[in-house]
């Protein structure tokens, strides 16, 4: 009897310790739908869409600078090793079941190879901190005193992988298709008058600047182009049409047969060249943006012990600053969850995906992946792959299976012309359904947790 007792109490803590904080969080996305909303209108869209570009500029990069760089340090950078690994499995694992899903539900052709990538590439950064933000905001929390800023330099680290990924591979995977393009071509038509509105008019989905700020600004003369299939079905063709410039420097370079580049240029195999070309319109540059640099400055002082100690601290010299960039890092979880909640007060839009493989994509992506994160993660952990006892530790690498589709594909969806409605519907459902999703793996994980030793 007094076993089951303590089995009674050890359920209702659970369920105090997984629920509680995610329902901070809904009341936070309660109150940005409320205020954000059509019949309400107290905040008009463009001021959410200032917030999320303060959240991107100042409070992320603040809250990754400040936690990041704390606990951060060469050996403890050796231990995390398995944190990047556990982002490209995780994808790995989601571009698989994608893969199933589109078999068996039959997207329209199109949109076969868009399926595969959002049920791949999850969100793990602005939500994952929101979620670590609220499970340590109390003091007895599960994870120990330190819960907020081991938890942050996990996710931090995490994120900066998935951006990279998401600015390269996503970027490319999310052409439009070489066989549908004078379909997409029309529609992007739509779109590009669509984009020389004002800058704060109502009529812009919020989704696509939700976390890529700017992102119009961006855009190349072969980004809503299928520049990919293009150049490897017949790069010569290509390349003289499509890419002057490059040609225009090779002749020139032709012209000087005396010069050791001239002479590499010429003798440069078909295939490297095809990489080359491609390599040349990957926007790897967008990468240095003010969440990645924070993310690196982070890493570069907190691993050089002067550094450290002049930045971080209550002695340190600049300490003053960083108890200021803390402060600004407060507001990063409320704001990240108002924008969410102004995001989806903009109600999904028309989408040609069809429901058979909208609700396939959400089964896959916030049921089976979880199921699927937690054999591979407490397998890693038998196998004495993790950090021994921490378990933030693993409750940061189970997480980055159970969240949502990441909501910068709203970003590169816009950016590339290609399932630009598609995306934004399917964002818009995964981010309702997670609501319970998460809820109920969140249960599921804390009991995991509590029994871990």
């Amino acid at each position: 009897m007094g076993f089951f007792g303590s089995d009674v109490q050890f359920g209702k803590q659970e369920l105090i310790h997984a629920v509680v904080p995610l329902l901070k969080l809904l009341s936070l996305t309660v109150i940005g739908i409320v205020l954000a909303h059509k019949r309400t209108q107290i905040v008009p869209k463009s001021t959410f869409k200032l917030l999320s570009k303060l959240v991107f500029a100042l409070f992320l990069p603040c809250t990754i600078f400040i936690h990041l760089g704390l606990s951060v340090s060469v050996n403890n950078l050796a231990l995390w090793w398995f944190i990047p690994v556990n982002v490209i499995v995780s994808t790995l694992i989601g571009c698989l079941l994608g893969l199933l899903v589109a078999v068996i539900c039959r997207p329209p052709p199109e949109f076969f190879r868009f399926t595969v990538i959002v049920t791949g590439f999850g969100n793990t950064g602005n939500l994952l901190l929101a979620i670590v933000g609220s499970v340590c905001h109390n003091g007895d929390s599960l994870f120990g005193p330190e819960c907020q800023t081991s938890g942050t330099a996990y996710v931090s680290l995490a994120q900066w992988v998935s951006v990279l990924l998401v600015y390269t591979l996503v970027y490319h995977m999310m052409e439009p298709p070489m066989e549908y393009y004078e379909v997409v071509e029309e529609e992007d038509e739509i779109e590009i008058v669509q984009e020389n509105l004002p800058v704060n008019d109502l009529s812009r989905p919020l989704l696509h600047e939700a976390e890529w700020p700017g992102m119009d600004d961006q855009e190349t003369v072969h980004c809503k182009t299928p520049f990919i299939a293009r150049v490897f079905a017949n790069v010569s063709d290509f390349s003289e049409t499509s890419v002057p410039d490059h040609e225009e420097r090779h002749e020139i370079e032709r012209d000087r047969p005396q010069s050791p580049k001239s002479i590499r240029c010429l003798a440069e195999p078909r295939m490297v060249r095809k990489i080359r070309i491609v390599a040349e319109q990957t926007p790897v540059r967008h990468i240095l943006q003010p969440p990645t640099i924070a993310t690196l400055l982070a890493l570069i002082i907190g691993m050089v012990p002067f550094l450290k100690s002049i930045v971080y601290g209550d002695d340190a010299p600049l300490a003053f600053l960083t108890d200021s960039l803390d402060i600004m890092a407060g507001a990063m979880v409320p704001s990240v969850m108002l924008v969410l909640g102004g995001m989806i007060a903009e109600g999904p839009n028309e989408s040609r995906l069809g429901l058979r493989t909208t609700i396939g994509i959400l089964v896959a992506r916030l049921f089976v992946l979880p199921m699927i994160g937690i054999g591979v993660v407490f397998a890693a952990d038998k196998m004495n792959l993790l950090i021994e006892g921490d378990r933030m530790f693993l409750f940061v690498l189970l997480l980055q299976y159970a969240t949502p589709s990441a909501i910068l594909f709203g970003a590169i969806a816009s950016l590339r012309g290609y399932a630009v409605s598609e995306a934004s519907a399917l964002l818009f459902w995964q981010h309702i359904v997670a609501l319970f999703s998460l809820s109920m793996y969140s249960i599921i994980y804390f009991k995991l947790l509590l029994m871990y030793i």
